[in-house]
């Protein structure tokens, strides 16, 4: 583990691959910390490409603050990460929240995202009342509250039937309650709709066909609205098909990332 301090947070986070690579920067969901990628970075090419990924505030090993964030604090975040790993033109795989971030990002650093990924995500995730919904659950009955409703919008069937499952399970339940109200806040303000639409860059949206938190015709939309994205389907996979379908998962990024010659 490895620790940034950038002033008014400390980040944990990971570096794998070739430490002297083109940089592909990671950003997880909520109720999820780094290891959401530990399938998916195994399988990557391990020489020409530097794999940074770390845990967004509230998330696993980095600090906590107090409720709300906005999601202006998780971009400045990984942009002050960045900057602190002198990071420049990096593809940026955002998953869900971390595709919102990614959009922000690249919205705001042109300078440090040369491509995006946005997996599994939106411009906009489901609505305010959702969300304060899933704020009010949580607030009265922690993290269990909202956890099967959650697991079943997240994985398929065959996949929630696997001992592997409980892991996912036990990573969502033991992220700190005021972490996960904190994103969602986060989440429920933001809508990306116009910035997205305004942004030039080589962009892959992948989805889960499986999906109940982001459904495919949501990323879908999300990503035509940069002009000359790509679009990559995952069949029989959920929210997050790099757990449940790796090999896919790792066939499409690898293929994006070697057709920019990263």
């Amino acid at each position: 583990m490895q620790i940034a301090d950038l002033g008014g947070i400390r980040l944990n986070y990971r570096v794998d691959g070739d430490p002297n690579g083109a940089p592909v920067v990671f950003a997880n969901s909520l109720g999820t910390d780094l290891r959401l990628w530990d399938k998916l970075i195994a399988r990557m090419p391990q020489s020409g490409l530097k794999y940074v990924r770390y845990d967004k505030r509230g998330h696993g090993l980095s600090d906590c603050p107090i409720p709300p964030y906005g999601m202006g604090a998780l971009v400045r975040d990984v942009e002050q990460l960045m900057d602190h790993l002198h990071l420049r033109d990096a593809v940026f795989v955002g998953l869900s929240i971390g595709g919102m971030i990614a959009q922000g990002l690249a919205a705001k650093r042109l300078d440090l995202v040369r491509a995006m990924v946005l997996s599994n995500t939106g411009a906009r995730i489901a609505t305010r009342e959702i969300w304060a919904q899933r704020i009010a659950d949580v607030e009265a009955g922690g993290i269990d509250a909202v956890a099967d409703a959650t697991m079943t919008r997240w994985f398929t069937p065959a996949f929630r039937a696997k001992a592997e499952f409980t892991a996912w399970r036990n990573m969502l339940t033991r992220t700190p309650a005021a972490g996960y109200i904190g994103c969602s806040h986060a989440i429920a303000g933001t809508d990306f709709y116009t910035t997205t639409a305004a942004l030039r860059l080589p962009t892959l949206g992948i989805a889960g066909s499986e999906d109940g938190s982001t459904p495919p015709d949501l990323v879908r939309e999300t990503v035509d609205l940069v002009p000359g994205s790509q679009f990559q389907l995952i069949r029989k996979a959920g929210h997050l098909p790099c757990v449940e379908a790796p090999d896919d998962y790792t066939k499409a990024l690898s293929d994006f990332i070697a057709a920019l010659a990263h």
